[in-house]
């Protein structure tokens, strides 16, 4: 086990040095640090949650958004990351640099990733495909440009969005789309009386 958790670690470094010494332009890591900021805290994602509650039609995906984000926050944020306490890349990974500096948390599973799937996967499960869609790519953007910035390994990313996704898929099947019919069918009926 121990030789693969090694392989793991020695591909990871590897995928970070690879994106730092020839994905990485001047012209674009401005850009790229700007982005990957709109996810911190949640910031973005909260911002569309709170725009879908405004429209009736979007009301619920924006609800849902919202309990998915508490329980990625839950999850990742206060549970896995003390647990696991992996150390950034840029504190291990000879020659990489973060360009985002140091930072606080622990790094397994990315935060950004498992916000960003949580609420994407919520969000692309009650609206139409056209507002879903755009939301799933931003969460995919997002988390690949940690990768950029040098502050998650490979592997935090994948890790952080399938956990996303689950919260997300978990949170639809426990309030979404069968609790909503039940509770439409009920008031309908209580009007026609």
């Amino acid at each position: 086990m121990e030789a693969i958790l090694n392989a793991l670690q020695n591909a990871d470094g590897w995928i970070l040095l690879f994106i730092q010494n020839h994905l990485r332009f001047d012209e674009l890591t401005p850009w790229v640090i700007r982005f990957t900021k709109l996810g911190n805290y949640g910031l973005i994602w909260i911002v569309i949650s709170l725009l879908l509650l405004i429209p009736k039609k979007t009301r619920r995906a924006g609800i849902l958004s919202i309990v998915a984000l508490v329980a990625s926050l839950c999850i990742t944020n206060f549970l896995l990351k003390n647990y696991v306490a992996r150390v950034r890349p840029y504190e291990v990974v000879s020659g990489l640099t973060s360009l985002l500096g140091p930072v606080s948390e622990y790094s397994f599973p990315s935060g950004h990733a498992s916000a960003g799937f949580a609420a994407a996967t919520v969000i692309n499960k009650n609206c139409r495909k056209w507002l879903g869609w755009p939301c799933v790519i931003l969460a995919c953007l997002l988390s690949l440009s940690r990768l950029y910035v040098g502050v998650h390994y490979p592997t935090d990313v994948i890790c952080g969005a399938i956990i996303g996704i689950l919260i997300g898929l978990i949170v639809f099947w426990l309030f979404g789309e069968k609790k909503y019919k039940k509770r439409a069918r009920r008031a309908r009926r209580r009007r026609r009386r």
